[in-house]
């Protein structure tokens, strides 16, 4: 369905770029962990390729795309080398990463969706894999850096913004409506959506009557 909406090269290049950058987000925790060699090339693998692996496994495209193209493999020890080596001035650059890293959300909540229904699931199952394809390899990353994952306690609105993009594409599809403009607009809502999160410190609501401003447990 994906295919028929961009050419396949754009469409390849569109995922080395997320996988790159959501590999650089792991690599740079792990430095930050003070992770060796090893460490540093397991959270980028396991932060580029996790949701991906999760969606195919659940969908049954075996084997997952992550072990059928070499490139999707290689792509995530690339940036772990860079970042192992030039950490210090990837890390000056972390805005401009977030800012590729909003890219990626957006794309990757698209493209599981529409994988995902592609595969027979109905539209909420689609949409729901749609956002573990974007934030699940998050979710690895932290739990294997023993921090709390980002989508238990989502300070500014991480998994949010990826599923509103899913359900975009979810209603674009049962309305008969997928096409590259609306692909296009859940692609773009959920970027904005994480930007405007990233710049104004949103987040979802906590517990009822609890206020903001009493301390969270560590």
């Amino acid at each position: 369905m994906l295919h028929d909406l961009f050419p396949p090269g754009i469409q390849h290049a569109l995922d080395l770029a997320g996988i790159f950058v959501f590999a650089t987000a792991g690599a740079l925790l792990a430095v930050r962990k003070n992770f060796d060699v090893f460490g540093i090339c397991v959270l980028a693998l396991v932060t580029a390729l996790g949701g991906g692996l999760f969606r195919d496994l659940v969908i049954g495209a075996v084997p997952p795309a992550a072990f059928g193209e070499l490139s999707f493999f290689v792509t995530p020890l690339i940036a772990a080398v860079i970042v192992y080596f030039l950490h210090p001035e990837v890390q000056r650059i972390n805005r401009a990463i977030n800012v590729f890293d909003a890219a990626g959300l957006g794309l990757f909540c698209v493209t599981g969706t529409t994988k995902a229904y592609e595969y027979g699931l109905g539209l909420t199952a689609s949409a729901a894999l749609g956002v573990a394809t974007a934030v699940g390899g998050g979710v690895l990353r932290d739990v294997l850096a023993n921090e709390v994952p980002s989508l238990l306690r989502d300070r500014e609105m991480y998994a949010v913004p990826a599923l509103v993009g899913a359900t975009m594409v979810a209603l674009s599809i049962a309305f008969d409506g997928l096409n590259g403009v609306t692909t296009g607009a859940a692609i773009i809502t959920t970027f904005v959506l994480r930007l405007l999160a990233m710049r104004y410190h949103w987040r979802a609501p906590l517990a009822w009557n609890r206020r903001s401003s009493v301390a969270e447990e560590p």
